[in-house]
């Protein structure tokens, strides 16, 4: 009986954990939503519109509550700008990276420390490169993270004579990060936060 007791906490606690709304110590991070990766650019990627509108949601939600915003944009022409769908606001935060880890070489760590955050939900581009790097870092860190499962999109990858469909990348690489993260659809998230 007391192992049982035990167990339900446990398992009271970590849903708690799963459920926490978003609140002043949380940041957005939105990763690379440029227009290299959409339709007609250098590295199109699969699903890049339908990320960026649902990353729109979050930041829409974020904005209205006053809540900390960063965007994190690739150094690569052409196409470098931050998409339209997800333009940043006078004020919010943009940090301008090279390396594949959005903390590696730029201010955003600190950043989150002098804003006190804690939590961190993450959108972007590509699912298996930038977005998983931010991720994996943050999570280092010690940062609590989440992550916005269709508001992400990558593309087929090669290796050898494997060709890895897009979908299959965006699977791998969410199912990877829930060692590292909550990964959660927009809907789920939305329902949570209301």
């Amino acid at each position: 009986m007391k192992k049982l007791i035990t167990f339900m906490l446990i398992c009271l606690a970590t849903a708690s954990i799963y459920t926490q709304n978003i609140d002043d110590n949380t940041a957005l991070i939105l990763i690379d939503i440029q227009d290299f990766y959409f339709p007609g650019g250098d590295v199109a990627l699969d699903g890049s519109e339908n990320a960026a509108t649902n990353a729109a949601e979050v930041l829409e939600l974020f904005r209205k509550e006053g809540l900390t915003v960063v965007h994190v944009r690739h150094e690569y022409e052409p196409g470098g700008s931050i998409n339209a769908t997800v333009a940043p606001n006078p004020g919010e935060k943009v940090i301008s990276k090279s390396e594949v880890n959005a903390f590696l070489n730029t201010d955003l760590l600190d950043y989150l420390n002098q804003n006190k955050i804690e939590n961190i939900v993450l959108c972007g581009m590509q699912t298996h490169m930038c977005l998983e790097a931010a991720t994996r870092a943050a999570h280092d860190f010690g940062f609590e993270c989440t992550v916005i499962s269709d508001a992400c999109a990558t593309r087929d990858l090669q290796f050898g004579d494997q060709n890895v469909k897009a979908e299959d990348v965006h699977a791998s690489t969410l199912k990877t990060l829930t060692s590292y993260a909550k990964v959660i659809s927009l809907e789920g998230f939305l329902s949570e936060n209301e």
